[in-house]
């Protein structure tokens, strides 16, 4: 297996977790497909891997009928935010971004990023996925802080309304837990469970970077 050479393909359009897995220096191309985000579970951890999962296993499937033969490995994410168990996922408008940012403001909450693996080598695919959590603190929002960062539109296309990485830094008091999975991917984790991953499917004692 040591000779193989595998394809990276980023499952999501999201240009921060672009940005984050360019960070490893391998390189990658992005399928991102246009599918409901919806799930029934309840449980924010089944929530988000469940949408994960159906992110990539579309991609999966495209590249099946696609491109029959090839050797992939498929990384897709989601990301939501939970307090007191009800799911914040991405605002439909400015108005219910107001709504979620109040249900936050001057609380904690917690970020949960689920991260789905396929490797399809030789005709088999194997699967795998994961979910990261962090703490975020948001300080009490006042109305004209609020306005204000409605008026950047950095909320609509987030979790929660808000990126960690972006003007919100003007109300976020704390982060507990991996930076990186609250702006959508966690990095750090991501490379360990590759690395466990490779290893109980290969022989081969290297880096998992070697496949690329």
């Amino acid at each position: 297996m040591e000779n193989y050479k595998l394809n990276f393909v980023l499952a999501s359009a999201s240009p921060r977790r672009k940005e984050l897995i360019s960070y490893l220096k391998i390189p990658f191309e992005i399928i991102a497909l246009n599918i409901p985000e919806e799930s029934g579970a309840k449980d924010p951890v089944s929530y988000a891997e469940e949408i994960a999962c159906l992110k990539v296993e579309a991609v999966q499937h495209k590249l099946s009928s696609e491109r029959p033969g090839g050797h992939f490995y498929l990384v897709s994410a989601d990301t939501i935010v939970c307090l007191h168990g009800k799911i914040f996922g991405k605002p439909k408008n400015r108005e219910e971004a107001r709504f979620f940012l109040n249900e936050l403001s001057g609380k904690t909450h917690s970020v949960y990023t689920a991260v789905a693996l396929r490797l399809m080598v030789d005709g088999k695919i194997y699967g795998k996925s994961f979910v990261e959590e962090s703490r975020v603190t948001f300080n009490p929002i006042s109305h004209t802080l609020m306005e204000r960062y409605l008026d950047t539109g950095d909320s609509l296309d987030k979790a929660g309304a808000y990126g960690i990485q972006g003007p919100s830094l003007t109300f976020v008091s704390k982060v507990e837990g991996d930076y990186a999975n609250v702006v959508g991917f966690p990095l750090s984790r991501f490379v360990i469970e590759s690395g466990l991953f490779f290893h109980s499917i290969f022989s081969h004692e290297g880096l998992w970077q070697d496949y690329f």
